[in-house]
């Protein structure tokens, strides 16, 4: 019976321990819990941090691509930093759905971000080597339009003295007759005073010496123009060209200069009735209008 006692009694004493030791295990695993919470949520809260710069850091690169693409004029060079820009938007949406507590990832995003942004400097040098070289390019091109525009003026002012000389000679070669004369002749072709006995007109000029005259044959238009202002012709179709039109001949003859004075003479033969009064000789030579006068006819 005492034994019996004994054995309960050494029963509940050894209970008692082992609940007290339970108890101990479960309060010191319980605090390593919740230091181990502890621990992750500080883990966790910087793991959210460096996730947060991490996606600043992305962002503020992406607007720098952004600001630097729009002040470039070079289309290969603007297609490259387009292909950064897309990258840099593509690991900004993937690190935003990234779990704060995948470091690993969050680690290669930023290493995969310091590689774009080293790219990225060497597009900026690129850029600022070419600004460089466009400014240096528009330095030299304003220089270079100053000297064209001061040739341009030059060779300008050069055309411009070469065509008045051009006039110059161009009037200079332009020959010219003089000592004109009107003689009226009857049919026998003598000198006649009478106007009922006049046969003929002739003309009597003198092409004036020109050395800077083109010489050859040349063809004299001579233009007798009545005291009512018609022109004596023979045909319709006696025509020839003066400033730019058709206009009516009396009569035409070819003739050699060689740029020496030459003495000629050109007829007028009388197949109608001639009016008393003031008639105009004209003379044209080369499509210019090189001499004329008038005489009156009056007997």
């Amino acid at each position: 019976m005492e034994t019996h006692k004994r054995n309960s009694l050494i029963v509940i004493i050894l209970s008692v321990i082992v609940v007290i030791i339970l108890a101990f295990v479960a309060i010191y695993f319980n605090n390593k819990a919740k230091e181990k919470d502890a621990e992750m949520a500080e883990v966790v809260e910087m793991m959210n941090f460096e996730k947060q710069q991490v996606e600043k850091e992305f962002t503020d690169l992406n607007s720098e691509f952004s600001g630097i693409t729009t002040n470039i004029h070079n289309d290969s060079l603007v297609k490259l930093l387009d292909d950064q820009k897309t990258k840099v938007q593509q690991l900004l949406d993937e690190l935003r759905i990234t779990k704060s507590t995948n470091a690993r990832r969050i680690a290669q995003l930023k290493k995969e971000l310091a590689t774009v942004r080293s790219v990225m400097i060497q597009y900026v040098n690129q850029i600022d080597s070419l600004n460089s070289a466009n400014k240096e390019l528009k330095t030299e091109n304003v220089e270079v339009h100053r000297k064209y525009q001061a040739a341009n003026e030059t060779v300008q002012q050069l055309s411009k003295e070469k065509e008045s000389l051009n006039q110059v000679v161009t009037r200079a070669s332009i020959m010219e007759v003089t000592n004109f004369g009107m003689t009226t002749l009857n049919s026998k072709g003598k000198k006649t005073g009478w106007f009922s006995q006049t046969a003929n007109l002739q003309f009597n000029y003198t092409i004036a010496k020109n050395v800077t005259a083109q010489t050859g044959e040349k063809t004299v238009y001579l233009r007798i123009t009545r005291p009512d202002d018609d022109v004596l012709t023979k045909s319709p179709s006696n025509v020839f060209q003066y400033e730019g039109k058709n206009i009516s001949y009396s009569a035409s003859k070819k003739v050699e200069y060689t740029g020496d004075a030459l003495v000629d003479v050109m007829y007028w033969k009388v197949d109608e009735i001639l009016p008393k009064g003031n008639y105009r000789a004209e003379f044209f030579i080369d499509g210019n209008r090189v001499g004329s006068f008038t005489f009156l006819f009056e007997k």
